[in-house]
Formats: structure tokens, sequence, C-alpha cells
């Protein structure tokens, strides 16, 4: 991140399941989860679904793509707020100071429009979140804790025979295959 922030990037709090691009030296680099304009058209499309508050959506976009982005309050309430500024949503007066979210006819226009674009930036996210499931799961993280722990131990010990070396080498080879065979 130092790196980026030297040559004028940005850091970014949290990944994105692998889905973007990397620097010219081909290390991974985290990149905007959303292009000019895509978040405004995804606020779009959710408060279209139903009314909803800045916090809903934060919690309804780190729910899509299961908890692997959720945008800051930073980034939400400026477009939401430049959403009402263009007439798409406006906004109401609920429960305490919070305001909720409802699309206007412009708004549903404007998401009609581009109706393509919004279902592709929603399957995006879909798309994170099953990414995220099937590579994120906590029980194969914990075994895999596990495992390093144990192997760690084991080779740290300064009298570890070679044929135990090479025995933990095979079962560890062993296990790589039996799990690609899956």
């Amino acid at each position: 991140m130092r790196e980026a922030m030297r040559r004028g990037g940005r850091g970014f709090g949290r990944g994105f399941g692998g889905r973007h691009g990397h620097d010219d030296d081909g290390r991974g680099r985290r990149q905007r989860m959303f292009d000019s304009g895509e978040l405004r058209l995804v606020l779009l499309k959710l408060i279209a679904d139903e009314p909803r508050h800045g916090y809903d959506l934060i919690r309804q976009i780190e729910e899509l793509t299961g908890g692997a982005y959720a945008p800051s309050p930073g980034v939400i309430y400026p477009t939401l707020t430049l959403l009402d500024d263009m007439g798409l949503v406006e906004a109401q007066q609920s429960e305490g100071a919070k305001k909720l979210f409802a699309i206007t006819e412009a708004g549903t226009a404007e998401l009609e429009a581009n109706k393509e674009s919004a279902a592709r930036l929603i399957a995006r996210l879909v798309d994170i979140g099953e990414e995220r499931q099937r590579t994120d799961s906590a029980s194969v993280r914990r075994a895999m804790g596990n495992l390093k722990a144990v192997l760690m131990n084991r080779l740290g010990e300064h009298d570890l025979e070679d044929a135990t070396l090479h025995d933990i080498v095979a079962l560890i080879d062993e296990a790589a295959q039996k799990i690609e065979r899956l």
C-alpha cells in the first residue's frame, strides 16, 4: 500500500475477492470497487427495490458481497446527497435524525435507461459474495491455521530426522492431491 501511496494512488480498506487488476509489475493492488457513476447506479437500484437509509445501503452492499466490501459512510452519504440534488431520489424524514431515501419518477426513468448496467453491477456484487463464500470458509481457514501451527512446531525441532521430514512432505503432497481430486 505504501508503494501505491508513493505513486500517488490510494490505499483501500477491504479486499474485493481478487476480482480487480494488478500493478504493472504484477503485484496485486486493490482498486476501487466502482468506477465513476457505478455506485450511483447501484444505490439507485437498491433504493428502487425499497426505500432505505444510508446505513441500510452500506449493509446491503456488504451482504451482497458476502462481507468482502462495505462502502464507507464517507462514500455513501455524499453519493446520496448527489442523487438527491439530481432529483433521482428524495430524502424523507423517518425515525430520529435518519433520512429514508426513496426513488423519484426521474430516478425510475434513469434506472430504466440503465437497467442492463445496473443488473450487471448487482450481479458483480453477488459474484464477489459467492466467490468469497467458496474461498473464505471459516472451517478451512481454521484447518489451515492448525496445519501451519503443527508444521511450524515440528519443523522447529532441532533433532528432526530426514525420514520424518520426508514423511511430512509426503503427507502434505498426498493431502494436496486428494483435495485437487475433490
